[in-house]
């Protein structure tokens, strides 16, 4: 085992609880797309609308296809999710803050996920306002519908006319601010950091931050151990000695 693979196996077995923060890197190496590539030309505030999807629900549901769900549904969960929804199975991960929309964490088996950008399994409906929570509602093959009135689903986090919008995302960033308080070892995966000056802001002093990214990012300088390495291979090692 490398040394460094080492250590940080080290700082797993002597912590009390170990939170891991994601970032899109562990998903957009495995078959997701990035949403400007699939919308396009379109406008995206455009399209993130009420009177849009009300419309236009099909379209709509194309662009979450190509963007999240085919990924999500089809090639499923990447050996990184798989991997820490294992060591949570194991007692030695607390809890996972991610940014990602695309439920992969949950499906892999991880319970304690806070999605602090919110996912496709808290959504809302565009005409009566019923919030369902349920990701298998993108897993029909068309755009999901409310059971209490047929009118088309958004995720919330993605419905910009959705009046308790801006409540819900401060809900699932405090969520995400409490989980990294009360770590005592903090693993940056894939992520350059979109937002961590809100979710590590209560962060303890002298817990550990250790990152797993084969790039520079805005870590490196407050990281305890910089692992440049290919998450998947590291967390094997970990698993695996």
């Amino acid at each position: 085992m490398k040394s460094e693979y080492a250590r940080l196996k080290e700082y797993i077995d002597q912590s009390e609880k170990t939170v891991a923060v994601t970032g899109a890197g562990i998903s957009y190496r495995y078959g997701m797309r990035r949403m400007k590539e699939s919308v396009g030309r379109m406008n995206a505030g455009r399209i993130f609308s009420s009177s849009y999807v009300r419309k236009n629900p099909e379209q709509f549901y194309a662009v979450m296809k190509d963007a999240f769900l085919d990924a999500t549904f089809v090639k499923g969960p990447s050996a990184v999710h798989r991997q820490l929804a294992e060591l949570e199975q194991q007692g030695r991960l607390y809890g996972i803050v991610t940014q990602n929309l695309d439920c992969l964490h949950t499906i892999a088996g991880s319970e304690n996920v806070v999605e602090f950008q919110g996912s496709f399994r808290d959504n809302v409906c565009i005409d009566c306002g019923a919030r369902s929570y349920d990701y298998q509602a993108w897993n029909q093959g068309h755009m999901p519908r409310c059971e209490k009135c047929g009118a088309p689903l958004m995720p919330t986090s993605f419905c910009m006319d959705f009046a308790g919008r801006d409540s819900v995302a401060r809900e699932n960033m405090q969520k995400a601010v409490d989980m990294i308080a009360e770590a005592d070892l903090v693993i940056v995966i894939g992520t350059t950091g979109f937002r961590s000056e809100e979710y590590l802001s209560r962060m303890k002093a002298g817990t550990r931050l250790v990152q797993v990214n084969p790039s520079a990012t805005g870590f490196d300088r407050m990281a305890d151990l910089n692992i440049r390495a290919d998450a998947a291979q590291v967390f094997d090692a970990v698993l695996n000695e």
